[in-house]
């Protein structure tokens, strides 16, 4: 019977991230059965696991769900109008043909989240299964939290652009059904949910090594990211304060200069977390394959997109930065980042995905305290950033600016989904420019749409049409017209 259980939860994990129905892809003949599917904490673990499998997709973390924030942006495009992500690149959608994935697959991570959050309390366990049960509700808490800030920087504009008044989308606590026909809810009111879980989620998480899922200093390292996108700089500094302190203590650090050119690929461990706080772990036997962030970003695999000439020249300025060193080339005409690399007897196609590193809450506190006045933090916590990557330089005894902080973030965080999200939060204009270097010849911009900030209505997704089709309360996002 516990068989049928789990064979039972894994088919809604598949229908709630297959092609179209209506809310959530759900009807009643796969609506999830509450009473039944969970009674124990191996149910609630099994549950888990297959989130972190839908995670694992082509469709959600190890695909589009990252290289939307950089083709979107100026560091980063497609190869061809004929690549995966040339639709991103040249904005090419409408309210009829909108990508309908970054909407299905979140929500029925949601989905899933829901289901845990709503029995796991009521398990009957042992109290030395407390700290157990703890640390699967922080899971769940964690990553629902996570997909509704990612659903919410999405399809709704930045909170800072209008103090969060402006629409993001439904909040779902519950299991949906066919008739659910939720309302989408305001970006402040997403982000206080999301603030909510990953607050609850801190509070339970262990900080021990969790290889391929989340611990304590990953819940509050994505929270410290959540309150920056929100402006709340005071918090965005104290967690990523608190994360820094925390996770050094468990044994995360940062990469040193020698070894980042291949520490992407090293198998971390309790001995050896490195500075990848969360990733999504690809197996040889277990992978999105193909369509993976590894075989689109490798000049041997699908060369979907490469760097721009404009972020090649402005990288190189330094001839002695490691990361120039991730750079792969084609032939002298594209560029290609080496960051998803596979580990020991694996392919391009299983390489990992680092959803947040270390490098990226040491940029959050340098970027929160510049917005805070806080010039001495800012150096204290830009400069391991900017010395790693060439140990001659450094920012010691220098008024850090936000262009300073930001420069940093281009060139640590490139190809891992920032760059649109962080000129676009910041209030500020994306630029491509068209530039010639002898090194990527064929590499030149193919897109209409040069020069963008936040009022352009294309920096948010349009409601995915079956949404809007059939329910009657969903609001299609401005400019892109109703049903």
């Amino acid at each position: 019977m516990k068989l049928f259980r789990y064979l039972f939860i894994s088919s809604v994990l598949f229908a709630a991230t297959s092609c179209g129905n209506d809310w959530l892809d759900l009807d009643p003949s796969t609506s999830i059965d509450t009473e039944t599917s969970i009674n124990i904490l191996s149910d609630v673990e099994f549950t888990l696991n297959g989130i972190y499998s839908t995670m694992q997709s082509a469709n959600a973390y190890s695909g589009r769900l990252i290289y939307y924030g950089d083709v979107t942006g100026d560091d980063m495009q497609a190869v061809s109008s004929t690549k995966r992500v040339a639709n991103y690149y040249r904005f090419n959608f409408t309210k009829d043909n909108g990508p309908t994935t970054h909407w299905s697959y979140l929500y029925s991570i949601i989905q899933n989240c829901n289901l845990i959050l709503m029995n796991i309390d009521k398990l009957a366990i042992d109290e030395e299964d407390t700290e157990y049960r703890n640390d699967l509700k922080g899971e769940a808490l964690a990553i629902r939290g996570l997909a509704l800030f990612d659903l919410t920087r999405i399809f709704g504009y930045p909170y800072t652009k209008d103090n969060g008044a402006s629409l993001g989308v439904p909040i779902v606590e519950g299991l949906s059904t066919i008739d659910s026909k939720p309302a989408r809810s305001t970006v402040a009111q997403c982000y206080a949910k999301v603030i909510e879980d990953f607050t609850e989620s801190i509070s339970l998480l262990s900080g021990d090594f969790n290889k391929g899922k989340i611990n304590k200093w990953a819940a509050t390292a994505l929270l410290s990211r959540v309150y920056l996108y929100k402006g709340d700089n005071a918090n965005a500094l104290k967690m990523a304060e608190e994360t820094i302190k925390g996770a050094e203590k468990g044994g995360y650090a940062l990469w040193t200069n020698d070894n980042y050119p291949t520490a992407w690929a090293e198998d971390a461990s309790v001995t050896n977390p490195g500075e990848v706080l969360f990733e999504i772990v690809n197996l040889t036997t277990d992978s999105p394959g193909k369509e993976s962030m590894g075989y689109l970003n490798s000049k041997d695999g699908y060369d979907d997109m490469c760097i721009t000439c404009s972020f090649y020249q402005f990288l190189k300025e330094d001839p002695k930065d490691v990361r120039l060193k991730l750079l792969s080339f084609d032939k002298k005409k594209y560029a290609y980042v080496f960051k998803y690399q596979p580990q020991q007897n694996e392919n391009i196609t299983d390489a990992n995905i680092p959803l947040i590193r270390l490098s990226e809450v040491y940029l959050i506190a340098a970027e929160a305290a510049v917005k805070l006045g806080d010039n001495l933090s800012a150096v204290k916590y830009l400069d391991p950033i900017v010395a790693r990557a060439n140990p001659e330089k450094t920012v010691q005894g220098q008024a850090i600016t936000l262009e300073r902080v930001l420069d940093e973030r281009r060139k640590e965080l490139v190809a891992e989904g920032h760059r649109m999200y962080d000129v676009i939060r910041n209030g500020m204009t994306v630029k491509r420019i068209d530039v010639k270097d002898s090194n990527l010849t064929s590499t030149k911009h193919d897109t209409k749409y040069m020069e963008y900030d936040w009022n352009f209505y294309m920096i948010v997704l349009p409601i995915p049409k079956k949404e809007m089709d059939t329910n009657p309360n969903m609001e299609q996002n401005p400019e892109y017209g109703g049903i």
